[in-house]
């Protein structure tokens, strides 16, 4: 079950990412459209491009990039794409590079363990707790409401839940690779040439890449046949 939990938390997690890059892009590419098209002289078009208000879209971009870094950087803790300074732990024993990682890991986690608390605790008095209490039906005639965004009019309190939320689960993912690390002794490793999708070709190991006629076309000299090429003197 806990295996079959951490698949979804890591499928939520990539739907999220992707969903905000593609939203993001989505709504710039429309707003740049929008303020083109509404200076061109168009019959029509333009009158009602004019009309449409688009002031909202810097700010919800703005927005969506924030949580997406901010889940982004928990998903690159996952797949090791942050990159590391490892030179000279590289060159120490199994032993002694094992303690330093572990406590770089548990560094990265206790830090962003107390964003996400300090966050959390911001994001409530600025707004989730008054929020809570008028779900709730309670009293909160002595509560801070919280500012809103200038464009949207959203309760800021929404937005900056994404330092906590984000910052918790970067926290967990540096426990998840410690202890992965602890058990197996290896770290997650994220191969940047890699594209998904594509199978890499595989190189053959008995050819003789010396033989060749010129850079550009190598030819196998061990089996000369399989490749439609012989040597010199070589009867087909």
């Amino acid at each position: 079950m806990g295996h079959f939990m951490l698949k979804i938390l890591d499928r939520l997690e990539e739907v999220l990412i992707a969903t905000l890059i593609a939203g993001a892009t989505l709504i710039i590419f429309v707003a740049v459209m929008h303020r083109y098209l509404s200076g061109v002289a168009i019959p029509g078009l333009q009158e009602w491009l004019l009309e449409l208000n688009m002031s909202w879209a810097q700010e919800l971009t703005i927005i969506m990039f924030v949580w997406m870094a901010k889940f982004g950087a928990a998903y690159g803790v996952r797949t090791g794409i942050h990159v590391g300074v490892d030179v000279l732990i590289n060159r120490l024993s199994d032993r002694k590079r094992g303690i330093f990682i572990l406590v770089g890991l548990f560094s990265g986690a206790l830090f962003t363990g107390i964003v996400a608390t300090l966050g959390a605790h911001f994001v409530w008095e600025n707004g989730a707790k008054y929020a809570s209490y008028v779900w709730l039906g309670l009293d909160v005639s002595e509560l801070y409401e919280g500012p809103i965004t200038p464009d949207l009019e959203w309760p800021t309190w929404i937005v900056y839940s994404a330092i906590p939320l984000g910052s918790a689960l970067m926290c967990f993912r540096f426990l998840q690779v410690a202890w992965n690390f602890q058990r197996t002794g290896e770290l997650p490793h994220h191969d940047h040439s890699h594209v998904e999708g594509i199978e890499e070709e595989k190189v053959p190991t008995d050819v003789d890449w010396y033989g060749m006629d010129d850079d550009a076309h190598p030819h196998d000299l061990k089996h000369p046949k399989r490749d439609g090429y012989a040597p010199k003197g070589d009867k087909q």
